[in-house]
């Protein structure tokens, strides 16, 4: 701008700032009140929804509250718009959760529930809650990584994990710590197994054609590009990797880039520190050995000294770090403002009491053998065949045949059963 055109402009007198006052009002910094926005409660179906625990790839991880049974869950909320866009994201979710369903064991996540939402396009995966990862501890000590005694604990865990998944002819292909959960009384879960690969039941072995694991975790058979491999052999690799990880904080391999990385992987030279001791560097070469056919096996993993031995404790262990949203150290229930914005409400108010998702219903990825459609059965089959609905065999496995939960006519109806059930719950916790 030019001196002659800024001689032009107009500036307002101190008079009319002192005039402006009459509309503009300064407010000294110590009267301002900060006040959180309130947290509305959200149900899906029976589950009263909580904060967020997690974000990943395929969708974000919430907590839950079960108001039927009061437990602590943890649902995975994935959008199918998200899932297309991630390849074979559609495949993945679908593998898993066929998978989930059929597998029961103390060290392997349990599926307990899945819920999809038509309207919206999402599908809830309702899962045991999980209050930390393994790689999100590691990541709380300046060690990155666990005492002797604190790894062998969870390695023995591991392994029965693994062992249960191989008898059912499960190839996790995806084991490292960042899919190791463990819960508040210090169990190990094994979880996503959106890459796993389920044998067919009459499989001579245990060959396996495709992986899709993290690149640091890949056995040498899989960096060289051979056609064929042995699956389990490949979760014996991926579970001697995590060791050596978390003993060490350190990787056997390691690349500037992923075709570096494989390189290396594919020449198998790699060194034990000493401090690791002959015990554990003995059990990590069999465990990482170049040969499928000579790294360990299960059976061989356990007969190991190093895994028969009893470590005692001869340092701190790594505790369970604070929640990284909220920092606290107790990792608290997140339902809880939640329920209190229930149980502020009187029945009259129930109306509003809460955001609703419609239309949730139970998915089946599955059909059930005999079963007739309801529009080639007359009206009063229709009741009948509901009245008499017994439990099908899915998987091997006899499960309950669920309703579905569709909205009615009154949406707030199935809420205010919920809603008084959580508040008298609540009452009683108080009183």
């Amino acid at each position: 701008m030019s001196d002659g055109e800024l001689q032009h402009l107009d500036y307002l007198t101190e008079n009319e700032l002192m005039g402006m006052d009459t509309f503009i009002h300064r407010i000294d910094s110590t009267e301002v009140i900060y006040q959180p926005r309130r947290k509305r409660a959200k149900l899906i179906g029976k589950y009263l929804m909580g904060d967020l625990l997690g974000e990943g790839s395929y969708g974000k991880v919430k907590e839950m509250l079960d108001s039927d049974t009061l437990c602590r869950r943890a649902v995975k909320i994935l959008k199918k718009k998200k899932l297309r866009r991630i390849p074979n994201g559609e495949a993945n979710v679908k593998k898993e959760i066929q998978l989930l369903r059929r597998l029961q064991h103390k060290n392997v996540i349990h599926l307990v529930d899945v819920l999809y939402n038509e309207e919206k396009q999402k599908m809830y995966m309702v899962m045991e809650y999980c209050v930390c990862g393994m790689q999100e501890m590691l990541d709380s000590v300046p060690e990155k990584r666990f005492p002797v005694f604190q790894a062998h604990g969870y390695f023995l865990q591991l392994l029965d994990g693994l062992e249960y998944l191989h008898s059912q002819g499960i190839v996790h292909k995806d084991i490292k710590p960042g899919n190791l959960l463990l819960t508040t009384d210090g169990a190990l879960k094994i979880s996503d197994l959106g890459v796993a690969e389920a044998l067919h039941p009459f499989a001579e072995d245990d060959t396996c054609r495709t992986s899709q694991g993290s690149p640091a975790f890949q056995p040498p058979e899989i960096a060289n590009g051979l056609d064929t491999f042995s699956g389990f052999k490949v979760d014996i690799w991926s579970a001697g990797i995590t060791l050596y990880n978390i003993t060490t904080s350190l990787y056997p391999f390691e690349g500037d880039n992923i075709y570096k990385l494989f390189e290396n992987i594919g020449k198998g030279d790699y060194s034990v520190p000493e401090e690791c001791g002959p015990a554990l560097s003995d059990l990590l070469q069999g465990m990482l050995e170049y040969d499928p056919v000579k790294r360990f096996s299960i059976q061989h993993i356990r007969q190991h000294n190093w895994v028969r031995k009893k470590h005692p404790p001869t340092e701190p262990p790594v505790p369970i770090p604070a929640s990284a949203e909220s920092r606290d150290v107790w990792r608290s229930m997140t339902v809880v403002p939640y329920l209190e914005d229930l149980h502020g409400y009187t029945e009259e108010d129930d109306d509003e009491l809460y955001d609703q998702e419609d239309t949730i219903i139970y998915t089946q990825d599955f059909t059930v053998p005999g079963q007739v459609p309801e529009e080639d059965l007359d009206e009063g089959e229709v009741d009948r065949s509901r009245a008499q609905a017994k439990p099908v065999c899915v998987n091997g496995t006899e499960s309950k045949a669920k309703p579905e939960c569709r909205s009615s006519s009154n949406p707030s109806r199935k809420g205010v059963s919920t809603a008084s059930k959580i508040r008298k719950l609540s009452t009683c916790k108080q009183q």
